[in-house]
């Protein structure tokens, strides 16, 4: 996977509960669901991309940009989506969540709490 640069027309909008702006836009076939945590401590990366993840089906994928690799969320629900991640230039890390048939439906989202 490449480094994905959100372009200057995508659309901000702020889910309920999240608290960093998401923003969506077309990328090729699909659309992309992406939000930053970078700056956030725990427990912001996890109740963020549990709120992105619900909004993940078979033409939206979720891009959550984090300072590193969110062990507890991966512990978690790496089993029902697929993962691509790049490292950044800047020192963070893209992590790109995908749809995985009759896996994604079995998600458990509503549990936010972070074990790791």
């Amino acid at each position: 996977m490449e480094v994905i640069k959100k372009p200057n027309n995508a659309e901000e909008f702020m889910p309920q509960g999240a608290t960093v702006p998401f923003f969506k836009y077309q990328l090729g076939e699909d659309q992309i669901i992406e939000f930053d945590t970078s700056r956030c401590g725990p427990p912001e990366p996890m109740v963020n991309a549990m709120i992105g993840l619900k909004m993940v089906d078979e033409h939206t994928k979720l891009l959550m940009i984090n300072h590193k690799k969110p062990m507890g969320l991966l512990e978690k629900v790496q089993e029902n989506y697929n993962l691509e991640e790049v490292d950044t230039e800047d020192g963070k890390i893209q992590l790109l969540f995908s749809h995985k048939a009759g896996a994604s439906e079995k998600a458990n989202l509503n549990d936010s709490s972070c074990h790791g």
